[in-house]
């Protein structure tokens, strides 16, 4: 067998395409997820190769069980998606940092060599420079915010990973990803909202008429999106490549403002948006892009552009849009 890898959060959007990239590129692949967020269905090609721990992430005990034999364990697992950071706060916080305590002293306790811990963009917040490098402070700008439970649980996280692991691990690896997005993603992000939202305005407008499409902010806020496969790309480049006790920005810098991104969703569908500015969301962040270059430095290129990158994740939806039905989001 190959190296002997647990990702927790496993059944997650980016967890279910790095075990899949995994399994093909011949790993021993252990998921950790109990799949009350996470999708079973989306580890459905490898599901006979994959071995599934229904475990709790904050269950430190049962964690030592699932970890025993790795070499490296992959911690994604985390409450992510807008809405539940102002809906679900508590929850957020508390999956995201004794989520963290028991995966490294799980780690820990059974020897397990190497840790990868993921973190977010949401760490800066408004970040001082754009492009961001590494290297900017992190913020958490408002504690009454309940937006800021995922970004200061990723602080704390972090932290824990570079402090209780210091002595115990031979490699500790902290990834930052940037606006992931693409396929099976979920209905909770921008980009699949867009989506639903437009093939929603198309079922109740009379054909040829523009549809009315309201925006947060202005418009003219920023982000750079990063394709799905090019993140696991960087995972596994920064973890072949990369130092211990390193941080990576892995995304894409390919900078796009919300207006153009919903005009880009309108083209892909075929469809004349309305776009309507609206409200910023309290906290939002005006420009988000990663400086990328320590991860080009080890040898990262993100491959998929946005046009690209969108036309993949237009086609699923449109072919899964039943499914925002269901989830009561149109």
């Amino acid at each position: 067998m190959g190296t002997r890898v647990v990702v927790t959060g496993g059944g997650g959007f980016i967890g279910a395409y790095l075990v899949k990239r995994l399994v093909r590129d011949g790993w021993d692949v252990a998921v950790v997820d109990t799949m009350v967020r996470g999708d079973a269905g989306r580890l459905n090609p490898v599901a006979d190769e994959v071995q599934l721990f229904s475990t709790d992430v904050r269950d430190q005990r049962e964690l030592e069980r699932a970890f025993k034999g790795a070499d490296v364990v992959m911690h994604l697992a985390a409450i992510n998606g807008t809405e539940n950071f102002y809906k679900r706060p508590e929850l957020v916080l508390d999956v995201g940092l004794r989520g963290a305590l028991a995966v490294v002293n799980a780690g820990r306790s059974v020897g397990v060599p190497h840790l990868v811990v993921a973190s977010t963009a949401e760490v800066y917040q408004t970040p001082a420079v754009v492009p961001t490098p590494e290297t900017v402070p992190l913020m958490l700008p408002d504690s009454l915010n309940p937006r800021y439970s995922y970004g200061g649980s990723k602080i704390v996280s972090e932290l824990i990973a570079f402090n209780y692991a210091r002595e115990h691990y031979d490699r500790v690896q902290v990834f930052r990803p940037h606006n992931v997005y693409g396929p099976d993603m979920g209905w909770k992000h921008v980009i699949p909202q867009f989506i639903s939202r437009a093939l929603a305005g198309r079922r109740s407008k009379p054909p040829n008429e523009p549809i009315p499409f309201e925006i947060q902010g202005d418009g003219s806020e920023t982000r750079a999106f990063c394709y799905v496969d090019d993140i696991v790309d960087g995972i596994l480049t920064m973890y072949s490549n990369g130092g211990h006790r390193e941080i990576y920005h892995i995304g894409n810098d390919e900078e796009v403002a919300v207006l153009d991104l919903a005009r880009r969703v309108g083209r892909g569908l075929g469809l004349e948006l309305d776009i309507r500015p609206g409200q910023a969301a309290l906290g939002g962040t005006p420009r988000r892009c990663p400086d990328i270059s320590k991860m080009r430095n080890l040898g990262y290129r993100p491959k998929v552009d946005l046009g690209e990158g969108l036309k993949r994740t237009i086609d699923w939806y449109v072919e899964h849009s039943a499914d925002a039905v269901t989830n009561e989001l149109l």
